[in-house]
């Protein structure tokens, strides 16, 4: 057992996040009572249950004032003693932002890469000149009521028609089975439906698709046809088929022409070949989910210097999970490249504040019981935390939900937290490379896109080594830096990009889809 009077260094017990910060985050978790070396301070006595992930007092914070960490407050004492475990019961979730934009705002120029420096993955260059890190065919239902034929097409063409060996540039037959479309109100609804669907099918990741309708749901055939023509995307400059499970006489008899259609369609897509592309082409999509109170210390901070690179090179990363921005929505916004686009972004979460209050939510709801067993206690913990993921460059653009960017650099998404829904909000966003940490340890991916794993720790690293592809858990241990951890994850985005490798994701087949299309309010 150990002396609780004998002092452990801070160090091996702790990290100070912000010098600013009137609060440490456990490292592991250790005895109460246990006395710790605080730097330039005496010994202090951590009282509570000092639990990994979660944090303590480095002085007395007296009731009302602000408890700091990541150099901003989290919430408001009511009465904190130094060295105490803060918990629901002493710290309030009063957070106050004030949101003010700078006269002249004007965010600092991104520094990129001379052209002859920006390091090259092997991708695939497709007629409308963006680049594909796959090669799939992809079955599309248009409603929830095509989608078990969808699915049982891509199931059997993968298993008994996508021979490997025969075509070896095909990455695989994919379905994207979803439950909208049909049986709900027209509008938002409809319009954010066909819109990711549309743009799944004009993906990069995508060589050839098959269109399948029932035949009378609201987001028919027709319907997508009107909405591809309106938006000049028919044809989307790649092989299609075009079917339906009533007019083909059911779904034995539509399940037998998608399997026909398939198989014309591989060797096809098979004619695509990768060639060196330079990571200006890379489209990162930034996620975190089942996070713990060392993801916005480790794994998020470790992307964000990714992202940083990637912009660097002339690339686009993608930023969404709108509901983890409130309480750090100040400092995006202060990061952004002019006033406009800092209203934007106030106005990304107002109208997110908006949406959840017509459903009864409030974003305050939004950290899990997993979240608030790991130590994010708050939203704002979680938000200054998550958005550590888009690294220090600047705010070039906010986007709608499964729109593409108007441009390059950093790029914040309208969407939710919900990681089914956003993962694929922004891939039909044009990502076509996606990082996702997570703390707890989660498992899904992406039916066209791959999705690399980056723990916050090394227990869950170890824990799910068939799942989890990167830790950054090293930089809790003490063994690597933040800019190492970064530049080891842009390294392994280049090489899986390349096709050099799969994501576990990938091997263990993980596909999933959702369409986040409930938006009642307007945008």
């Amino acid at each position: 057992m150990t002396d609780p009077q004998q002092a452990r260094s801070f160090d091996e017990l702790a990290i100070l996040v912000h010098p600013d910060d009137n609060v440490a985050v456990i490292k592991f978790g250790f005895e109460a009572e246990t006395m710790v070396s605080i730097p330039g301070a005496e010994d202090l006595k951590v009282t509570g249950t000092p639990t990994a992930g979660h944090r303590f007092a480095l002085t007395d914070i007296g009731e009302d004032a602000p408890v700091i960490q990541y150099g901003q407050p989290i919430g408001k004492s009511r009465g904190i003693q130094a060295g105490e475990v803060v918990t629901p019961s002493n710290m309030s979730n009063d957070v106050p932002v004030v949101r003010v934009i700078p006269d002249g705002l004007s965010g600092s120029e991104t520094e990129y890469l001379a052209k002859e420096d920006v390091p090259t993955f092997q991708g695939f260059r497709r007629a409308d000149g963006r680049v594909g890190t796959r090669n799939h065919v992809l079955i599309i239902p248009t409603s929830m009521c095509a989608s078990h034929e969808a699915q049982q097409i891509s199931i059997i063409a993968e298993h008994t028609l996508h021979d490997k060996e025969k075509f070896p540039n095909v990455d695989g037959v994919v379905g994207i089975p979803h439950n909208k479309g049909c049986g709900c109100s027209d509008g938002s609804n409809l319009e954010i439906t066909l819109r990711t669907l549309a743009n799944y099918a004009a993906h990069p990741n995508v060589g050839a698709v098959v269109m399948i309708e029932l035949g009378c749901e609201k987001t028919n055939l027709s319907k997508m046809e009107e909405y591809l023509s309106q938006r000049g995307m028919k044809g989307f400059g790649k092989p299609i088929h075009w079917l339906g499970v009533q007019a083909a006489g059911g779904t034995a008899q539509v399940v037998s022409q998608g399997l026909a259609a398939v198989k014309e369609l591989l060797p096809q897509v098979n004619q695509s070949q990768r060639e060196t592309i330079p990571a200006s082409e890379i489209v990162l999509a930034l996620e975190c989910g089942g996070s713990d109170g060392f993801s916005g210390l480790s794994a998020n901070p470790a992307l964000g210097h990714t992202a940083d690179q990637i912009v660097r090179c002339g690339g686009t990363v993608i930023l969404s999970e709108v509901p983890e921005f409130c309480g750090a929505e100040h400092v995006l916004a202060h990061r952004s490249k002019d006033a406009e686009i800092a209203r934007e972004v106030y106005d990304l979460v107002d109208w997110y504040k908006q949406y959840a209050a017509t459903v009864g939510t409030l974003l305050d709801d939004n950290p899990s019981p997993g979240n608030i067993e790991g130590g994010l206690l708050n939203i704002t913990i979680k938000s200054l935390g998550a958005i550590a993921k888009g690294g220090t460059t600047r705010i070039e653009g906010t986007t709608g939900y499964s729109e593409p960017p108007g441009g390059r650099g950093l790029q914040l998404m309208q969407g939710p937290g919900y990681d089914q829904e956003s993962v694929p909000g922004m891939v039909a966003g044009g990502a076509n490379m996606v990082v996702f940490t997570t703390g707890r340890g989660t498992t899904i991916g992406n039916a066209i896109c791959t999705v690399l794993k980056l723990a916050s720790n090394t227990p869950v690293f170890e824990r799910m080594p068939g799942d989890i592809d990167l830790n950054a858990g090293s930089i809790i241990d003490g063994t690597e830096s933040i800019t190492e951890v970064g530049q080891r994850v842009f390294d392994k985005v280049l090489e899986v990009a390349g096709g050099k490798s799969l994501a576990h994701a990938e091997v263990h087949k993980h596909r999933e889809f959702q369409i986040w299309a409930e938006q009642s309010v307007s945008l």
